[in-house]
């Protein structure tokens, strides 16, 4: 996970502990940075920072906001290449502990950056997900509400995927600052302060040949025009791999030239709720 440095004073920035339970991130393990910073810059319009946790790390900035992260670690942490959300928790030990208690695996890490601690785990279906202690990026409530990333997680049952992450990620809890979950259309809504964060939908195959059928959180980001942005995608090397027309907005699931599975929507849709 990435983050930048900022103006503002490290004691004012957000912290893990102050949103738990909530998506707080979402970065893109590659082979090649040079060749993701050019083909998102292409993409996205983004341009790219350096982060705190190293030279292999960047921070993608769109109009003067920061969206996501690259590491160019997926050879190193021998992961494949893939878009991951991160979700804020108090303590990564302990959270990696219970994903471990509830049969479902932790990856790599805990691992330590200097401003925090994270790793990477996968669900009792095999849904990779993230867990970051510390600081977040340093105006994440401005993040939130523009929703330039918002998640929606396939698994084989969502209410039972509901359970699991409400274990382990104290959704629901009551603390201030944690995660609402309510239910609506057959899905489980994943919000925040009235602003929807995540939707968990049903329907995933273990089995599925095809990796976007898998259980797998599906990282969506939102831009003005969807069509454009495929054209601009197969232009520089993506290819489609799903369009689902279904619900208040088309989605359409591309793929990067190194795999990296993303998915695209329109910017009013996720804000809605």
């Amino acid at each position: 996970m990435t983050h930048h440095r900022s103006a503002t004073p490290a004691a004012h920035a957000t912290t893990s502990r102050e949103v738990v339970g909530a998506p707080c991130w979402a970065t893109l393990l590659t082979h090649d940075l040079a060749a993701a910073e050019s083909f998102y810059g292409a993409v996205f319009g983004w341009t790219f920072r350096p982060a705190p946790l190293g030279e292999d790390f960047r921070v993608a900035v769109h109009e003067g906001k920061p969206v996501a992260g690259i590491g160019s670690l997926a050879s190193a942490l021998r992961v494949p290449v893939a878009w991951t959300p991160y979700f804020a928790v108090e303590d990564a030990d302990e959270t990696a502990a219970r994903i471990r208690e509830r049969c479902a695996t932790v990856a790599v890490g805990p691992l330590r950056f200097p401003v925090g601690r994270g790793a990477l785990a996968a669900d009792r279906d095999g849904a990779v997900f993230g867990i970051w202690e510390g600081r977040l990026v340093s105006d994440w409530h401005s993040w939130r509400a523009q929703a330039p990333v918002w998640l929606r997680l396939r698994s084989p049952d969502a209410f039972e995927a509901a359970i699991f992450y409400g274990q382990v990620l104290d959704w629901a809890c009551g603390r201030p600052g944690c995660c609402d979950v309510d239910y609506e259309n057959d899905e489980v809504v994943l919000s925040q302060e009235g602003t929807v964060l995540a939707r968990l939908r049903s329907g995933a195959v273990e089995a599925a040949r095809n990796p976007v059928d898998l259980p797998r959180w599906e990282v969506h980001f939102t831009v003005a025009d969807p069509e454009a942005t495929v054209r601009t995608a197969l232009r520089h090397g993506g290819s489609v791999v799903r369009r689902d027309e279904g619900g208040e907005s088309p989605a359409i699931t591309l793929c990067d030239p190194e795999g990296g599975i993303f998915t695209v929507t329109e910017r009013v849709a996720p804000r809605q709720g």
